[in-house]
């Protein structure tokens, strides 16, 4: 056995030198430490010798092992050395002064327009908070002045989950934890993204953002909330705007109204914009319900607020100039990369 073992030492150090490539040292490798190479075929030998030449026998055989394996470890380094500094010698030479497209990647135009409507609000005072997107039953419906036999329920086609939460259908399930949180010194806004079991088309998805605001202290009234809404449109449209209020109606809010501004792209006349209308709907809004304050722990005889809705998707299609919802979640490069030119 021992001749054996030496005479598979001197086999593979003069077939190592014939090594000149990965592939190479891969068959080398195979033929003396695969399962049928060479080195493994010797190993049964070792039960037929002497008791008193085991030990030593054994020595040698992983002696003979380990020279095989590190040799080969060795080789196959230089060879990747090797390799590397032939790919840097061979390599086409760059021209360093040839102007390079980095392919910079921009915004999404939602982005680019919440941060404008964030800052707008920050400059009046306001903080920025946020809500969840997995919301218990009571924070998304009852706490604003939805109990389960409530008809509005079922205006909201609702993403339930197995454990009883829900996916938000609003930004108003935010508006409890909001109100415990700042208390009856509120000036908060909280965007979020929402979903509904919506029929997707142009005008729907059933991924969508909004961005909601509350206003709490005393004496707080109609003539607040217009004037914080008319300050952040005209900010954002970078013009002076007028606004509308018609009555409307949601279970949180009481008074309740919808608030509209006029065109700031056909000042009124009518364009494809605002449908003809001269006017967008844009603000969902009113006087926050007795009740939202009292489940909040605000006592709504002394304090009173106001609640105000952004559609946020619609002013971002506005301002972008798109006729389809669908492409804000898209990612549709070729279409959502121009923005960061244009807004």
């Amino acid at each position: 056995m021992k001749q054996t073992l030496e005479q598979i030492k001197k086999d593979f150090n003069l077939e190592l030198g014939n090594v000149k490539t990965l592939s190479d040292a891969e068959n080398l490798r195979v033929k003396f430490l695969g399962k049928k190479g060479a080195i493994t075929a010797v190993m049964p030998m070792l039960r037929d010798v002497p008791a008193e030449q085991k030990r030593e026998m054994g020595m040698l055989l992983n002696e003979v092992k380990n020279h095989v394996q590190n040799s080969l470890d060795e080789k196959i380094k230089q060879l990747n050395e090797q390799e590397i500094e032939n790919q840097i010698n061979s390599a086409e030479k760059i021209d360093i002064t040839m102007p390079v497209n980095l392919g910079v990647g921009s915004l999404h135009p939602r982005t680019i327009i919440q941060k404008e409507v964030e800052d707008v609000f920050i400059s009046m005072g306001f903080v920025v908070d946020t809500g969840n997107e997995v919301e218990t039953e009571f924070n998304n419906f009852d706490a604003v002045n939805v109990p389960s036999s409530h008809p509005a329920r079922d205006v909201q086609d609702t993403f339930w989950l197995t454990n009883g939460e829900v996916l938000k259908t609003h930004t108003s399930a935010a508006q409890n934890r909001i109100l415990k949180k700042y208390g009856t010194n509120a000036r908060v806004i909280f965007p979020g993204r929402c979903f509904r079991n919506e029929a997707v088309d142009a005008g729907h998805e059933n991924t969508f953002f909004q961005i909601e605001g509350v206003i709490v202290n005393e004496n707080v009234s109609v003539a607040n909330l217009i004037y914080f809404m008319k300050e952040m449109l005209s900010k954002v449209f970078k013009k002076e705007v007028e606004v509308r209020l018609r009555p409307g109606f949601f279970p949180f809010t009481e008074p309740s109204f919808e608030m509209d501004v006029k065109c700031p792209f056909c000042g009124g006349k009518g364009c494809p914009t605002c449908g003809g209308s001269g006017w967008i709907e844009l603000c969902p809004c009113g006087m926050i319900h007795p009740n939202v304050l009292k489940m909040a722990g605000i006592d709504s005889n002394k304090y009173s607020g106001c609640a105000f809705g952004l559609g946020f998707d619609r002013l971002v299609m506005i301002k972008s100039g798109l006729n389809d919802i669908r492409v804000l979640n898209s990612g549709n490069l070729k279409i959502l990369k121009p923005f960061k030119l244009n807004i």
